[in-house]
């Protein structure tokens, strides 16, 4: 036993627990203090006071809490939570949330020291700190006023002032500042039992004998579950259904992420200590994991699958060899961007509740996901359980950082199957190791491009042939590359263009969607190019892409005919201009990039979003809607549309995820979640209104997309490949060390409904953009193994290295969409690498070609892409 004071109380817990944390969170129910990491101690989200001092619980061993006076958030005196609480709401310093109190644990201890706090103070104290959303700049103002004693003034919570346009604090943002509002590893029903995966011990091996019986004896020990145990489908996935949710004995693995087997134990420790008794018997093959190499390999990478080429997508407009041939200037290029873990805070973690029938046998299943397609979901659980979809309801958890890495199932079918068959809860919450192991990865995409331009720098001609590593299973991993195809001219008018884009399966880690999705992989290069070619030219990058950007009317890329929206692009390098001129001036090496990101899946998709409205006999008014809430404000966002539709107090208004039937279609990606959501209900909330806003009557809204044109149809019409947000960004050296000093980023967002979510989305995406351009990266090593193997290695931004950004708000309306809203979440990446390698270039004369420019570490290994 140890015993030490919490909150004010004499505890005492078991000696098992491997760290403070697992006391905290496992025997006294105490859930602020989040698992980020456990038990690296690198995320800052377990963070405690320790007698007095700011700790990492998960590196607290229990002979160390002995006797300690231990403070949680769930203890800190009601006055300072409501402080803090209101001043991190106000500034909109917190997303997802859940890196949150742990980032309050700090600033606590931080403010009860005898000297004043500084904003750079601040930055270096949370420096153990990770927030995969905000970039820090935020949460910094917001523990500056907390240290100054400023109180901020938010935006209060009245008809006129928490409508679209308004500053309004986040939905829910006091609960999850402060820990309240649970996260799926939170929850925790009675009788709860607990899974563990067995993962491939080789990246491509033959299983020839799975040997569950030491396992299945240990202590604690329910059951261990495999492929054998699986009664309807064995496969599943968002496009293609060939990702195996077991690798059965007689199967063979195809990377190191493949699931063997889910032990299920009566508590996490069990379940996790018994894994390693689960003896596996392996015939190992030798990997694919040279993409290029892997496309005309005979032997397929993965098992029962033909071939190693996943989806190719091309198009092409006008001659492009006879415009190179007649150009002034041309370039021909080779850019190789990498690999990039998402690192959402909140590890992967599902919790399936069976009901039971009179006679004991499960009857349904109520599944809790943090997936960003809980429909998806719900419909492949149903098929590996091989039962109607309608015995199945998976309610959304909102989840704590996702970036296109929850789209995927991680371990919601294993888990679901494990309490189908047992009849009883069961949890599985993936460690941080097992996540970077089994969850999808940015695509590293090589590619070679050929980019011509007349004397005076307008372009002429564009050829681009792209190889994406997808890793073994689909994803979206085609569809990634389509994307990249679509934007591989930028922003910019080009009459000669041919285009190629090639997803390849090897044996490395899964690639799926990432926030920019394809998009600032291919515009890295073209911001490459158009620097160029300006050198080459003898004007300015600036200049060279305000000769080329495009405008509406004129032809882009794929053949679309750009829409009024477009003039956007040209509002926001503009916007840039003083920028770029004072730094010119005064000497600074400086880069600008230009980019535009897609609105919605287009490329020929029907996207459908449905919401409803409720009048309750409580007064509230209920709304409900159909996109996952992860940090970006979809639930502000329908908040702030029923307030500006039906003219109500905020503070009736309720918001809820409703997954009980068909209100939507598809996944929470591709920037669409505000456009759809608030399409659809405003249009709720106007056939409320026609119908007298009745208390008990739902009232029900759609929003629909079906004009789009797949890309490549062969149509001879101008298409419709997409609508975009558009953003140009500026960023500056400090000319003595090289480092990135600033970054001022104007962003078209069509019409802001929330500025301050707005500008956040764009600051996180900034922070991870500078880290996709300078320093992060998870390459895997010939054998397909991951090299990166804690957070630290990942080369992620911490906060005392982030530059300031200037956020500049362009609201150019989108035709035809909701108030004229474009997307957000993902553009604010897109043309970061460019800018930052065009500003490199400035300071030291050297063109970068390859991600991330200033940690090798953290490359694509050369030889595994020739």
């Amino acid at each position: 036993m140890a015993t030490f004071t919490c909150n004010g109380e004499v505890v005492s817990v078991g000696d098992h627990h491997p760290h403070l944390l697992s006391a905290l969170r496992d025997e006294l129910g105490l859930t602020a203090a989040k698992d980020g990491c456990a038990p690296s101690g690198q995320c800052g989200c377990c963070t405690v006071l320790i007698n007095g001092k700011a700790r990492v619980a998960c590196q607290t061993p229990l002979e160390k809490a002995e006797g300690a006076d231990i403070v949680t958030l769930e203890g800190v005196s009601d006055d300072e939570r409501d402080r803090i609480a209101t001043t991190f709401a106000a500034h909109g310093a917190l997303q997802c949330g859940f890196c949150t109190p742990g980032i309050v644990m700090r600033t606590i201890s931080l403010l009860g020291r005898d000297q004043p706090v500084t904003r750079d103070q601040a930055s270096r104290h949370l420096g153990g700190h990770l927030c995969r959303c905000t970039g820090y700049i935020k949460i910094l103002d917001a523990v500056e006023d907390l240290a100054n004693g400023v109180t901020p003034v938010a935006a209060e919570a009245t008809v006129a002032s928490a409508g679209i346009g308004s500053r309004s604090i986040k939905y829910e943002a006091g609960e999850l500042s402060l820990g309240e509002r649970d996260f799926i590893d939170d929850m925790q029903p009675e009788g709860c039992l607990h899974g563990a995966v067995v993962l491939a011990a080789h990246a491509r091996a033959d299983v020839a004998g799975i040997d569950t019986g030491a396992a299945l004896a240990a202590p604690g020990v329910v059951a261990v579950i495999t492929g054998s145990d699986v009664p309807g489908e064995l496969r599943s996935g968002i496009i293609n259904k060939d990702w195996p949710v077991f690798i059965p004995e007689g199967g063979r693995t195809s990377y190191l992420g493949d699931v063997i087997a889910l032990v299920v134990a009566e508590t996490r420790l069990q379940a996790r200590a018994a894994v390693p008794l689960v003896a596996v018997d392996y015939r190992v093959l030798e990997p694919i994991t040279n993409p290029i190499a892997a496309l005309d390999d005979p032997k397929p990478a993965v098992w029962q699958l033909d071939g190693n080429v996943l989806s190719t997508s091309s198009y092409s407009r006008g001659d492009v060899e006879a415009a190179l041939s007649t150009s002034a200037h041309t370039i021909d290029e080779v850019f190789q961007t990498q690999r990039v873990d998402h690192t959402f805070l909140e590890p992967e973690s599902t919790l399936a509740v069976p009901t039971l029938s009179a006679d004991g046998a499960t009857d349904s299943l109520h599944v809790y996901s943090g997936g960003q397609g809980v429909w998806d979901d719900r419909d492949d659980i149903a098929r590996i359980l091989d039962i109607d979809e309608r015995r199945v309801v998976v309610e959304l958890v909102s989840n704590g950082g996702a970036f296109g890495g929850k789209e995927d199932m991680s371990n919601q079918g294993q888990t679901a199957l494990a309490a189908w068959l047992l009849g009883r809860p069961v949890k599985t919450t993936f460690s941080r190791d097992e996540s970077f192991v089994l969850d999808t990865k940015r695509h590293p995409i090589r590619i070679h491009l050929q980019a011509g331009c007349d004397g005076d720098g307008h372009l002429t001609a564009l050829r681009v042939r792209m190889i994406g590593d997808s890793g073994p299973y689909a994803s979206v991993g085609m569809k990634v590359l389509e994307r990249a195809a679509g934007h591989a001219s930028g922003p910019y008018v080009i009459d000669n263009i041919d285009v190629e884009a090639i997803a390849v399966r090897t044996n490395n880690s899964v690639c799926g969607a990432f926030r920019g999705f394809g998009a600032n992989q291919a515009q890295f290069a073209m911001e490459g190019a158009i620097d160029r070619l300006a050198t080459a030219v003898g004007i300015s990058g600036w200049e060279m892409r305000s000769r080329n950007v495009i405008s509406p009317g004129v032809i882009w890329g794929p053949g679309q005919r750009m829409d009024a929206g477009s003039a956007g692009a040209r509002r926001c390098l503009d916007a840039v201009k003083p920028a770029w001129d004072a730094a010119v001036a005064a000497g600074k090496p400086v880069g600008v990039g230009l980019g535009l990101k897609n609105s919605g899946l287009g490329n020929g998709a029907v996207e459908v979003s449905i919401s409803t409205v409720q009048f309750m006999p409580d007064n509230t008014v209920e709304v409900r809607h159909c996109w996952t809430e992860m940090g970006q404000g979809v639930h502000t966002v329908a908040r702030q549309v029923a307030v500006e539709e039906l003219g109500i107090d905020p503070d009736r208004i309720r918001v809820l995820v409703d997954t009980s039937r068909e209100l939507g279609a598809g996944q929470t990606t591709g920037s669409r979640g505000t456009l759809m959501c608030s399409g659809s209900v405003a249009d709720a909330c106007r056939v409320a209104k026609a119908g007298g806003c009745k208390v008990g009557v739902e009232y029900e809204g759609r929003y629909v997309v079906d004009w789009t044109t797949k890309l490549g149809d062969g149509s001879s019409e101008p298409i419709i490949h997409s609508t975009f947000g558009y953003a140009a960004q500026l960023v500056e050296l400090d000319p003595d060390t090289g480092k990135v000093d600033r970054v001022v980023a104007a962003h078209d967002v069509g019409r802001a409904i929330n500025p301050l979510l707005c500008e956040g989305q764009i600051e996180g995406a900034v922070h991870m953009g500078l880290g996709y351009a300078l320093s992060e990266g998870f390459p895997c090593d010939e054998d397909g193994r991951p090299v990166n193997e804690t957070l630290r290695s990942l080369g992620i931004i911490r906060p005392k290295d982030m530059p300031d950004v200037e956020v500049i708000l362009i609201e150019e309306p989108q035709p035809n969409s909701p108030y004229g809203v474009k997307g957000v979440g993902e553009i604010g990446l897109v043309p970061t690498a460019g800018a930052v390698a065009a500003a490199l270039q400035s300071h030291d004369g050297e063109w970068r070609n390859v991600l991330p420019m200033d940690n090798a570490a953290n490359r694509e290994r050369e030889a595994s892409w020739t």
